[in-house]
């Protein structure tokens, strides 16, 4: 597979917020095609472990063969990997409690996915409503749209793409089913819910977030991930989170505020930090990323801590 152009968000932020220090086990939870995890590679040292996580098998190939390429060029000096293909929802049954230095999460849709037409996430070239990160398993955008009854669609829609238009544009899906490209489905959804004067996207974009994060239970791994970090995390270790949309940031700024009344987290990232206008110039679809970071509190440390599911090492690659 010929490999992607990759420009990691906020990658200087990111690896700061981490701090890696060599001989150090970082978590990489969302891999994608491996600029984050190709940066803290390059500090772990040899002594150090980096355990990454996606879903996505065409995401994971890539990566694969990237880490591959470091690996030549580091030799001797090149960290542990460890691959997981599996959601990264699923992190505390692969990693074992107060294991680990740190852990990052780039959450939501990569740019490989969305410049794929085949893989269904954009509009903006015609293809086949999947929207699956998982390509082998679990319900297409397809057959949501054209399965799901009309309140059920209409709920979903307003819920995960904050639409107010909803109900109008769930009975006009309906109306017109059966859909099955992106293009059949954004016009359905264009001629139902023109674009008002103040929007600046496309009427189209909330309704293709809901699908997305609806298919991929987004935002349920999100929230999978922050319960069980506390307890993963070394007593000082540090959890980063790169979110591009309001309900994954309220998400993340909840359960961090969340965690300085329970005394597990202090939040280091008062207000979240965005990408420089030099970097959304580079590569615009920074421009919605927001990182926030927390260090574990050592207080209620996750020591002792149930450890089922931490000795499993299935669907596993070492290098």
């Amino acid at each position: 597979m010929r490999q992607q152009r990759h420009v990691p968000v906020l990658l200087e932020e990111a690896i700061r917020f981490l701090g890696v220090l060599q001989g150090s086990t970082i978590v990489d939870a969302t891999l994608g095609l491996g600029g984050h995890s190709a940066a803290i590679a390059r500090l772990l040292g040899p002594a150090g472990h980096l355990i990454a996580f996606d879903r996505d098998p065409a995401a994971m190939e890539q990566a694969t063969a990237r880490l591959e390429q470091l690996r030549a060029e580091l030799a001797d000096a090149m960290p542990q990997v460890t691959l997981h293909a599996a959601d990264f929802g699923s992190i505390a049954q692969y990693v074992s409690p107060a294991s680990v230095d740190g852990i990052l999460a780039d959450v939501g849709v990569s740019s490989m996915q969305l410049d794929t037409a085949e893989r269904g996430f954009s509009f903006q070239a015609d293809g086949p409503l999947d929207m699956r990160m998982d390509t082998r398993s679990g319900p297409t955008a397809e057959q949501v749209v054209n399965q799901a009854g009309e309140e059920e669609l209409a709920n979903l829609i307003y819920e995960f793409g904050e639409e107010r238009r909803s109900r109008r544009i769930a009975r006009a899906i309906v109306r017109a089913r059966p859909l099955s490209t992106t293009a059949q489905l954004a016009r359905v959804v264009a001629a139902a819910a023109q674009t008002m004067k103040h929007e600046r996207i496309h009427p189209a974009t909330r309704v293709f977030q809901a699908l997305r994060i609806y298919v991929n239970r987004e935002l349920e791994q999100i929230q999978l991930l922050l319960n069980a970090a506390p307890t993963l995390l070394k007593p000082g270790g540090r959890l980063v989170v790169i979110s591009f949309h309001s309900l994954e940031d309220r998400l993340v700024k909840d359960a961090m505020r969340g965690g300085i009344k329970d005394g597990i987290w202090q939040v280091l990232t008062k207000k979240p930090v965005q990408a420089s206008a030099a970097e959304t110039e580079q590569n615009p679809r920074a421009r919605s990323a927001k990182l926030r970071a927390a260090t574990r509190e050592p207080a209620g440390s996750a020591e002792g801590q149930d450890a089922a599911g931490g000795a499993e090492r299935k669907k596993q690659k070492r290098f």
